[in-house]
């Protein structure tokens, strides 16, 4: 495997919430691609559970249309 990063760096640590989804097998079968080759990347096991919150977290923020409504929804500071 060549050394080419991936684009879903290292995992940070963090406090965590439960939440439980049902998703694809085929989906399921990439997320543990992925993630042995993010082990692999990064010298860190990690499984596909571990990695979905970081992907999505990676998503939301490089979309630019939720950001801009995010921020057209909060309520002004000013008073």
């Amino acid at each position: 495997m060549s050394g080419a990063k991936l684009r879903l760096g290292p995992l940070p640590r963090s406090t965590t919430v439960k939440v439980v989804v049902t998703l694809p097998a085929d989906l399921k079968d990439m997320l543990d691609r992925y993630a042995a080759q993010h082990s692999q990347a990064y010298g860190e096991s990690v499984d596909a559970v571990s990695l979905i919150p970081h992907m999505l977290m990676h998503f939301m923020a490089r979309d630019r249309a939720f950001k801009g409504r995010v921020q057209l929804a909060r309520p002004s500071s000013r008073s």
